[in-house]
């Protein structure tokens, strides 16, 4: 499992605390520079705190030349809600800015009860609240995009037991703002991946 970071730390540093690979997210609202032009990475749309579209497309635009680097590309959402998200994306997931990226849906509370429009899509993004993302509803998406061939990617992830839970779901990436700030959140999850698993693959298979 990747953890991909907004920030500015080294990211050879952030992945030797962290005890697992580190790839650079880069958002429309920190706008950092590349740290290896040559290095995969994503672009996420800052839309769980302040969407700024022309931020977000800048940034596209910017980093153009490394589409074929990048994980995914999440498509603007509305948070918390699914029935706005899919509004949202397909409003914009036929733009031109968005042409050649792998796009990516973020998967939000209510899901269950809307359709995930898989055929656009390279990608799955388990976005919601923490209630939504740890229930088996995410799970069940995660599941389906991965018997899709679908990179998954969860948000906010920045505990030792989250990140445990989802690693054991074999979900591709995950990002968390604590774990690209601070180096004690980093070592906390490394010191616990040393320790007993809390969650086996069967207990999380088993769920509906």
């Amino acid at each position: 499992m990747i953890a991909l970071l907004d920030t500015s730390e080294d990211l050879a540093i952030c992945a030797a605390e962290l005890g697992c690979a580190v790839e650079q997210l880069l958002t429309p609202l920190t706008r950092f520079a590349a740290q290896d032009p040559t290095a995969h990475f994503a672009i996420e749309n800052g839309c769980y705190k302040r969407f700024d579209a022309p931020a977000y497309l800048a940034l596209l635009k910017r980093e153009h030349a490394r589409q074929a680097l990048c994980r995914y590309v999440s498509v603007p959402d509305v948070v918390g809600s699914a029935r706005r998200t899919l509004e949202v994306f397909e409003h914009w997931y036929v733009r031109q800015d968005l042409q050649g990226w792998p796009l990516a849906y973020v998967a939000q509370d209510g899901q269950e009860e809307i359709a995930v429009p898989w055929y656009p899509i390279a990608a799955v993004f388990i976005g919601g609240s923490v209630e939504w993302k740890m229930s088996r509803h995410a799970v069940a998406v995660i599941k389906a995009a991965q018997a899709l061939g679908k990179w998954t990617h969860v948000g906010r992830v920045n505990d030792p037991g989250r990140f445990e839970y989802f690693e054991a779901l074999g979900v591709d990436s995950i990002d968390g703002t604590g774990l690209a700030r601070y180096t004690h959140m980093r070592e906390r999850i490394a010191r616990a991946s040393r320790e007993p698993a809390l969650f086996s693959k069967e207990q999380l298979y088993a769920r509906d």
